[in-house]
């Protein structure tokens, strides 16, 4: 069955000076071409203020959800996923359009993007519902933060080593010293957990990856395990430490913190273009032969 998106809303990268100009001229030349047809345009706040199409509607990003069908994201992939944050209660599906580096949630191109747009707005694409993290933590049995991660939460220490004891399910794994842990969802598995030595696991798959950072145990490997896992993560000893959520958020942590991590019941569901192949996007964005 054929899915009408009537709605959509556009969200830009907020760009640095240097290249304010070209992500400018795509984002009206997106717009103009949208506008053509019988849909409803959007503009986010931000991004209007940046390319002063003032004629269409804007709201802000945390409004948007409640009154489209769908979100257009050009930009990078750090900004789908401060979108994707921000839009996680509403369920309105995703379209990236890579204006960044590597491109691995925003996968289509920035030279085709009219014809792959129209294309799913004609129906015709793949739907990809990719799982979220949730992390609380806690600091004298009292919760004083709680976030979502659609990469992957982070515990750095500062300058030396951080010790963190492991608990998964309830069941002791281990202590380790190291420069800090990566707990990944299948998407983060190409992000910062990919750089740290992790293994890559299939979006479709119901799992989340622990991965220690520079290990001071050469033994100590990342390891997968049931998206369905309770991972409780207690600081042992540090100078200083924080978590980073998708790389995005730091919260400052103390020796007493103690951090929960859980597969979030939400999810985000992005759509790409019926042609799309997960491995075909590795091989292009990890040079692969």
């Amino acid at each position: 069955m054929v899915i009408k998106f009537k709605k959509i809303a556009i969200i830009g990268k907020y760009p640095s000076s240097e290249e304010t100009k070209d992500i400018h001229d795509q984002l009206i030349q997106l717009i103009t071409h949208l506008s053509q047809k019988n849909i409803d345009l959007v503009i986010e706040e931000k991004t209007q203020k940046q390319i002063k199409l003032n004629k269409f509607k804007s709201l802000p990003l945390n409004e948007i959800g409640k009154q489209v069908d769908i979100a257009i994201v050009v930009g990078g992939d750090g900004t789908m996923l401060g979108v994707a944050r921000a839009l996680i209660d509403t369920g309105i599906p995703l379209i990236g359009i890579n204006q960044g580096r590597f491109g691995f949630l925003t996968d289509l191109n920035i030279n085709s993007m009219f014809s792959s747009i129209d294309n799913i707005l004609d129906g015709f694409y793949i739907q990809d519902n990719r799982m979220l993290i949730e992390t609380t933590i806690v600091r004298n049995d009292k919760k004083i933060y709680e976030s979502f991660a659609l990469n992957d939460i982070v515990i750095r220490s500062g300058l030396r080593l951080i010790e963190l004891e492991v608990i998964i399910d309830g069941r002791f794994v281990h202590t380790q010293r190291s420069d800090g842990l990566i707990v990944s969802t299948p998407t983060g598995t190409t992000a910062y957990a990919l750089s740290a030595g992790g293994p890559i696991i299939h979006p479709n798959l119901d799992a989340i990856t622990i991965v220690p950072i520079s290990p001071h145990t050469l033994s100590n490997r990342p390891i997968a395990v049931s998206g369905d896992s309770g991972i409780l993560i207690k600081i042992v000893n540090m100078d200083e430490a924080c978590a980073s959520i998708d790389g995005q958020i730091q919260i400052p942590l103390d020796k007493k913190d103690t951090i929960i991590i859980k597969k979030a019941k939400q999810y985000i569901s992005i759509l790409h273009p019926q042609d799309y192949c997960y491995f075909e996007m590795l091989r292009n964005k990890l040079n692969w032969g």
